[in-house]
């Protein structure tokens, strides 16, 4: 399950941001609820899974226009 949610969470990145950008997102400091001034791999790292699957969650849900 972990797997797949880290490949759609980075299939889901580089939809919405250029690959550069898809590339860097995770280790560059989030302000948003779920990150709380944290990495995204930070927050995933102390999370676990629920965590992966939130910030998954976030990504689609900003390629949905969420």
């Amino acid at each position: 399950m972990r797997v797949s949610a880290v490949t759609g969470l980075y299939k889901g990145l580089h939809l919405y941001f250029s690959d550069e950008l898809a590339d860097r997102w995770v280790t560059m400091r989030n302000t948003g609820p779920l990150f709380d001034g944290r990495t995204p791999l930070e927050a995933m790292i102390e999370g676990g899974l629920p965590t992966i699957l939130a910030t998954r969650n976030h990504i689609d849900a900003l390629r949905g226009g969420v």
